[in-house]
C-alpha cells in the first residue's frame, strides 16, 4: 500500500506539499498540484484516516448499538439513522448487542477506542449509564434512558400507544382482551402494558393475570405465548402484542388452531414495520414511523456534536394507530 512519502517521491515534491494539496491547507503551485494528483492516481494512494483524525480530532464516524438487528423495527430505524448521517458526511459503525448487557458494554468500549464522534444507543442497559458518563462522547439514547441520567433521548410515547390499541379494541366491542408483553424488566414493555391496563380500567375492565403473557419480542416468542392464551377454556377475543413480530407469531398460532381473525380474535401489534402490511391478514399496528424516528435521532446527535453545550433534548413522538384486517375486515 502506497504511503504519502511514496506519493511525494513520485511527484518530486516534499511530503508536506502532498499533505497541503490533499488537505487544501496551503496554496500550492498548479504544476506541483497536478503532479501530486497524478501520483496519487498512479499509486492508488488512500490517505490515512487515522492520521487525519489525529490532526482534526474527528473521525467522521458514528457508533450505533441496537439490541437485535434481525428485528425489522431496529433495521428500519438504523436505516433512517444511516441515511441522515451519510448525508451529513458521517459513516455509521453498527453493533448488535443481542440484548446482552456485557456485549453492549464491550461494544461501548470498542467504539470509544475507535474515537467515534458520537454514539446512538438503543435500549441502553441500566448499568451502562455510568460508563457513558465517563466516556464523555456526544450520545443520544433511543427508546429509553436511565431515569437519573441527563442525556439526550428520542422515544415514542409507549403508554399512549398501548392506550390507542386498547381503545380501538374496546370500540369494536372486544372485552376479553389479552396482552403479550416483551420482557417484564424492559420499560418499553411495561409502559405499553400500562397504557392497556389503564384504558381497560377506564372502561370498567380489569386485566386478569392469566390474560397477560410475556415473550421476547420475537415471532417465535409471540407464537408460543399466543398458543398458551388460545389453549384457555375461555378464549380471549383480542390480543394486544407489544411489538409486531410477536403479533405475527400470534396470527400464526390463531391460524393453526382455526381461530378466525378478526371474526373470533382481533390482533394488534406495535411498531408498524413494513412487514405488517404484507402478512395475512394485514396487521393493525401502533405506528412509530421507524424511518422518521431514525432520522430524528440522527439529527439530535448531529446537533449535539455541533453544539456540545446545547440544552438537554428529550423528544417524545406521538404514535398513530394504523387499522388493517387483523381487527377490522376491509
Amino acid at each position: 500500500m502506497a504511503t504519502i512519502k511514496d506519493v511525494a517521491r513520485k511527484a518530486g515534491v516534499s511530503y508536506t506539499t502532498v499533505s497541503h494539496v490533499l488537505n487544501q491547507t496551503r496554496p500550492v503551485s498548479d504544476d506541483a498540484r497536478h503532479r501530486v494528483l497524478a501520483a496519487v492516481e498512479a499509486l492508488a494512494y488512500v490517505p490515512s484516516a487515522l492520521a487525519r483524525s489525529l490532526k482534526s480530532k474527528t473521525t467522521g464516524s458514528i457508533g450505533l448499538i441496537i439490541p437485535n438487528n434481525t428485528n425489522p423495527y431496529f433495521s428500519e430505524v438504523a436505516r433512517g439513522i444511516e441515511d441522515s448521517c451519510y448525508a451529513a458526511g458521517y459513516s455509521v459503525i453498527l453493533c448488535n448487542s443481542d440484548d446482552d448487557p456485557a456485549k453492549q458494554r464491550d461494544y461501548l468500549n470498542m467504539l470509544l477506542t475507535k474515537r467515534c464522534d458520537g454514539l446512538i444507543v438503543a435500549t441502553l442497559a441500566q448499568t451502562d449509564g455510568e460508563l457513558l458518563r465517563k466516556m464523555q462522547v456526544p450520545t443520544v439514547l433511543l427508546d429509553r434512558a436511565p431515569k437519573d441520567m441527563a442525556i439526550d433521548l428520542v422515544a415514542v410515547d409507549n403508554v399512549a400507544g398501548g392506550a390507542l390499541a386498547t381503545a380501538h379494541l374496546l370500540a369494536l366491542g372486544r372485552r376479553r382482551i389479552a396482552c403479550i408483553g416483551g420482557s417484564a424488566d424492559l420499560d418499553i414493555s411495561r409502559e405499553r402494558i400500562a397504557g392497556l391496563r389503564q384504558t381497560l380500567l377506564d372502561g370498567g375492565i380489569a386485566l386478569p393475570d392469566d390474560l397477560l403473557a410475556y415473550a421476547d419480542f420475537t415471532s417465535v416468542g409471540g407464537y408460543l405465548a399466543a398458543c398458551s392464551l388460545l389453549a384457555m377454556k375461555e378464549l380471549p377475543d383480542a390480543i394486544f402484542c407489544c411489538n409486531d413480530l410477536m403479533a405475527i407469531g400470534a396470527l400464526r398460532a390463531a391460524a393453526e388452531r382455526g381461530v378466525a381473525v378478526p371474526d373470533q380474535l382481533a390482533v394488534v401489534g406495535f411498531d408498524d414495520i413494513d412487514l405488517a402490511q404484507f402478512v395475512h391478514p394485514t396487521l393493525t399496528s401502533v405506528a412509530q414511523n421507524t424511518r422518521q424516528l431514525g432520522q430524528l435521532t440522527a439529527q439530535c446527535l448531529l446537533a449535539r456534536i455541533a453544539a456540545p453545550e446545547r440544552p438537554l433534548q428529550r423528544q417524545t413522538i406521538a404514535p398513530e394507530l394504523h387499522i388493517r384486517d387483523s381487527t377490522v375486515r376491509s
